[in-house]
């Protein structure tokens, strides 16, 4: 019986250099083979990774309704509702707004008799109004 040789997956391996700050090096000239290619560095998180770690405190337990609040978090900063956190300026982008909505809409229909009535109330009732603000931002 011949020998099975495990099967290979592929790995995507980014080795862009990065100065704090900076943009990504120019890539090197000319192929590498693997053997002449640098390993990745594992990096270690800083102390000012680990300082906001401890301002933002322990993150919510991850369940249907942190899920769908997120989404609709992420949505109503497209809809220009509520500035973003990272540089609290305020912009409209619709299109990505109606991905995210879209995106609740379809969590709706695969989730369908698997939700208890809270988080069913919860889904149905945020759709319903990202999609009425959508429709007033849009004019349609």
């Amino acid at each position: 019986m011949a020998e099975h040789e495990e099967e290979k997956g592929f790995v995507i391996k980014d080795r862009r250099r990065f100065a704090e700050g900076a943009e990504p090096e120019e890539e090197s000239k000319g192929p590498q083979t693997e053997s002449e290619r640098p390993e990745a560095e594992p990096q270690s998180a800083g102390p000012e990774t680990a300082s906001r770690e401890e301002e933002r405190g322990p993150l919510p337990e991850v369940s249907m309704a942190t899920f769908v609040f997120s989404l609709s978090s992420s949505a109503l900063v497209h809809l220009g509702e509520i500035p973003e956190p990272e540089t609290n300026q305020t912009r409209v982008d619709l299109g990505i707004a109606k991905q995210i909505i879209d995106t609740l809409g379809m969590l709706q229909e695969k989730t369908k008799g698997n939700l208890d009535p809270d988080e069913e109330t919860l889904l149905r009732s945020v759709l319903y109004d990202l999609r009425m603000r959508y429709v007033q931002k849009s004019g349609k």
